[in-house]
């Protein structure tokens, strides 16, 4: 029990100190290379966070658990909103681009629709939904590509940082990251298992909010230093990344099997994105009121999950 305790304790250290690395490195690199935040936030944050959701996905599906695999997904990407918007929320006002309320937003929910097309319909994310979800991925690296270019300005960028420290932030922030949120789970998975919990429970709750930590601690580190657009950046990227790229590479190796009870958690998902949606829609910014609302329901969420 004490060796389960300091692994936690280091895990957390290790959360803590490579959100701070990465949050700093990449608006260092925004600053440098004059791209804006929220492609930064986008990209490099959103795939280095969501790291640990693509490997336990892709492996449990590849293992035969495609339970934990579309779980830990789903589970992901309501923690993500709910949870981690929310949590950032309560810390400083989010404030939201134009493009991110108008386009970003709504693909998210287009996608999370999609996905649940796909398990209402098929039963499961074929090798053909696959290869779609993949296509829109790619279409979605163009949108980013076609923004980046038109915010470019000829402003000299300013920062303190030099480049190969800016890329060491990032790689080792990416780094610790991964490794903090898999010792941390390690240790709660096998306790769940103890406890004979099932694996859809295990995937939407533990697995989900561990491979969450990553994004949950660099958007803490992102509010506390207002960097709205990497907060914002990291979520959207993140839920994108995980349906189009993380289900997309999966399914094109093995179809994945949908349960019928992912179908609810699906509705929750979409639920939420609409919900954020319809927070930023005329004010651009996410209130302290509305992450407060984003917490009530996660705990709502996880209440129905385990009652």
């Amino acid at each position: 029990m004490f060796i389960s305790l300091l692994v936690l304790i280091i895990g957390f250290l290790l959360l803590s100190r490579g959100a701070d690395m990465l949050v700093d490195g990449a608006s260092a690199m925004a600053k440098k290379f004059n791209i804006p935040e929220i492609v930064i936030g986008l990209t490099i944050v959103a795939c280095g966070t969501s790291a640990p959701e693509a490997a336990v996905s892709i492996s449990s599906v590849i293992q035969g658990a495609a339970g934990v695999g579309i779980g830990n997904i789903l589970g992901s990407n309501i923690a993500n909103i709910l949870l981690i918007l929310g949590v950032s929320a309560m810390i400083s006002n989010l404030y939201v681009k134009k493009n991110t309320v108008l386009y970003e937003i709504p693909f998210v929910c287009f996608v999370s629709m999609l996905l649940m097309f796909f398990g209402w319909q098929y039963g499961m994310v074929s090798r053909y939904g696959a290869l779609i979800l993949c296509a829109l991925f790619a279409l979605f690296l163009l949108y980013l590509f076609i923004i980046s270019q038109k915010h470019k300005t000829d402003t000299k960028p300013v920062t303190t940082m030099s480049t190969a420290k800016m890329i060491l932030f990032v790689v080792i922030g990416i780094a610790a990251l991964i490794f903090g949120a898999k010792i941390t789970v390690d240790s709660a998975i096998d306790i769940a298992h103890a406890l004979h919990v099932s694996e859809r429970i295990i995937g939407l709750t533990v697995i989900a909010f561990g491979t969450s930590l990553p994004e949950l601690v660099t958007c803490i580190a992102a509010a506390m230093k207002k960097h709205s657009d990497i907060v914002i950046g990291n979520i959207i990227g993140s839920n994108l990344f995980n349906i189009l790229f993380v289900l997309g590479i999966t399914g094109l190796i093995r179809p994945i099997p949908f349960e019928y009870a992912f179908l609810m958690d699906s509705v929750w998902g979409i639920a939420a994105t609409i919900l954020l949606f319809i927070f930023v829609f005329y004010n651009k910014k996410l209130t302290k009121f509305n992450g407060a609302i984003f917490l009530g329901l996660y705990a709502l969420y996880i209440m129905n999950l385990i009652k």
